[in-house]
């Protein structure tokens, strides 16, 4: 198989029953009764999820931001880069990830490109994440900052050089998955001058649902 063809194949099964165990406010817990031919039927339970976007954002200095939230499920005030679910009808993933880049870290990017695309957790989750670069970042001015509530309110802002946060990875002392990912990706990327990126608007055909979201 050469490089180029080398790719997750989209191949979704018969379900021949469905059921919401139980409907969250965000997520729900869905069970399946899914038919794989000659392996017979099995039922499988998984989260069922709206899919996110998330942004590391470079300034001129080669510095990345990161945020700091309290996350309960693991007791930890981990370090992250900001992100948000696909949660507004319409919205292009694009455009939601500059949302989330000037309500979570106060910051307008003068350019967006397509970092990496990852699924989290796929024996449990269908979540879809698409990681965007985001460079030529500028402050928002201070009357239109957004106001935080909940595990962001007072969250801590740290810009970081994009090697410090490498180590950081590779010593494990920063965990978050999407972080991982997006900072190994840039330095990658970086490596070959960027010119790996796709546009902002590149297609997403297994995005959220498996339909195509740009």
């Amino acid at each position: 198989m050469t490089a180029d063809r080398f790719c997750d194949e989209f191949d979704p099964q018969t379900v021949t029953h469905s059921e919401v165990v139980m409907a969250g406010r965000v997520w729900d817990v869905v069970r399946d009764e899914v038919d794989l031919g000659d392996a017979g039927r099995h039922v499988r339970e998984y989260v069922r999820h709206p899919g996110a976007v998330a942004v590391l954002a470079l300034d001129d200095e080669g510095r990345i931001c990161l945020i700091q939230q309290y996350r309960h499920p693991i007791r930890t005030r981990e370090w992250e880069i900001p992100a948000g679910l696909l949660d507004v009808p319409g919205e292009p993933a694009w455009e939601a990830a500059a949302r989330e880049l000037h309500e979570e870290a106060d910051l307008v990017a003068g350019r967006l490109d397509v970092l990496v695309d990852l699924r989290p957790s796929p024996g449990g989750l269908d979540e879809a994440i698409r990681v965007y670069l985001a460079r030529d970042v500028s402050l928002v001015a201070e009357s239109e900052r957004h106001s935080r509530e909940a595990e962001e309110h007072g969250m801590p802002l740290a810009w970081v050089a994009l090697d410090d946060a490498v180590e950081a990875v590779l010593e494990g002392r920063l965990q978050n998955g999407i972080l991982v990912s997006a900072v190994l990706a840039a330095h990658v990327a970086k490596q070959g001058n960027w010119d790996a990126l796709r546009p902002h608007d590149a297609p997403w055909p297994q995005g959220p649902g498996g339909a195509a979201r740009t």
